[in-house]
């Protein structure tokens, strides 16, 4: 379970007295793992977030972190947008393998032909799908480009 492998990795870092980067960044994992969990408990899921919820919040984490270190250069600070991908690269140890453009664009023709799209009309279905499939593993903002640029 991916919880459980965070967890693991957040006590051998603090073991093992790792970088500061590297276990806070682990906690602020952690963190928005709970929350998500108080949130589920209120919506009356008692078993808390499942592994493809934690994925979607390393994913958005992720994201956050590559705006913030794109902001942090155009605000010529270096030294703060290191921080940001040190931080990226810590939390990508548990994201899925990403895939290349090569293999996305294999995956959106793929989904394409399977539903039948023919139109931009069909787009959001076959994004619903990708998103289904692939959660983690690709950035659905390329993925979308994508598929508009072959279904128009």
């Amino acid at each position: 379970m991916l919880r459980e492998r965070i967890d693991d990795a957040l006590k051998s870092a603090m073991k093992a007295r790792d970088d500061k980067v590297r276990v806070s960044t682990l906690r602020l994992i952690n963190a928005a793992i709970k929350d998500r969990d108080i949130a589920a408990r209120a919506e009356d899921r008692c078993e808390g977030v499942s592994d493809a919820e934690v994925t979607a919040i390393l994913t958005k984490m992720v994201k956050q972190r590559e705006d913030s270190a794109a902001a942090f250069e155009k605000g010529s600070r270096p030294e703060l947008a290191e921080q940001e991908r040190i931080e990226i690269s810590v939390i990508q140890e548990f994201l899925p393998k990403q895939l290349t453009e090569d293999e996305i664009a294999t995956v959106i023709g793929d989904v394409i032909a399977a539903q039948g799209a023919q139109s931009l009309k069909d787009m959001g279905r076959c994004m619903g799908v990708l998103k289904e499939r692939y959660t983690g593993e690709m950035d659905f903002g390329k993925a979308g480009a994508m598929m508009k640029k072959r279904l128009s």
